[in-house]
């Protein structure tokens, strides 16, 4: 299964029609060309009253081929980050808590740009990379144009005495070292592509 977040909604591209069908709600499709698949993302986006699309084929990997092939793709990276103390490092970018992430550049692997973006926004120095989390996938509009973005998260670990210093030019306005029994505050405002790294953390329950 992939998952892809559209704002505060997800679309599920699964071979296993019968397991979603019988246990959630939604809009369901079954795969058909790429045609009516780009029609069918144009149809979704705009409509904001269904929170699931559950879209299946018997080949995955084909349709998450096909559906990439509807946006124009980009990759980020981003980070986890704790202290020795195990806080997470939690920052507001407008008005909602985030971790750092940022597109990759040319010449950048993931890590080394999750690295660098942590770094810029956090305005710390000296992480170090633990392991390798999950991928997350967000759809969005600019300028009329579907894109896709792939975000690789990192687990990293910060162990300097500078505190974090947020960048304002990114529209980045506190950062905050939370204790995990704090996280609360944070579900309470955040993205579901965040929820979904703290899920897979095993920081807050699945």
């Amino acid at each position: 299964m992939y998952k892809v977040f559209f704002n505060d909604r997800s679309v599920l591209l699964t071979d296993d029609f019968i397991k979603h069908f019988q246990l959630r709600y939604g809009l369901f499709y079954k795969f058909r060309n790429a045609e009516d698949l780009k029609e069918l993302v144009d149809f979704y986006r705009k409509l904001k009253k269904i929170n699931s699309l559950f879209i299946f084929h018997y080949d995955l990997e084909e349709l998450r081929n096909v559906f990439k092939s509807c946006f124009h793709n980009i990759e980020a990276a981003g980070g986890l980050v704790r202290d020795p103390d195990n806080r997470l490092l939690i920052m507001k970018r407008r008005g909602k808590w985030d971790l750092p992430k940022g597109k990759i550049k040319e010449n950048e692997n993931p890590q080394q740009a999750a690295l660098r973006e942590v770094e810029e926004e956090c305005g710390i120095h000296g992480l170090q990379i633990r392991d390798q989390l999950i991928s997350t996938y967000h759809a969005y509009m600019l300028e009329e144009q579907h894109i896709l973005k792939k975000t690789y998260w990192y687990d990293m670990i910060y162990d300097g005495k500078p505190g974090p210093v947020p960048q304002y030019d990114e529209d980045i306005t506190e950062i905050r070292w939370f204790k995990i029994e704090e996280l609360k505050e944070v579900c309470d405002n955040t993205y579901l592509t965040v929820m979904d790294v703290l899920k897979y953390s095993k920081l807050i329950a699945l």
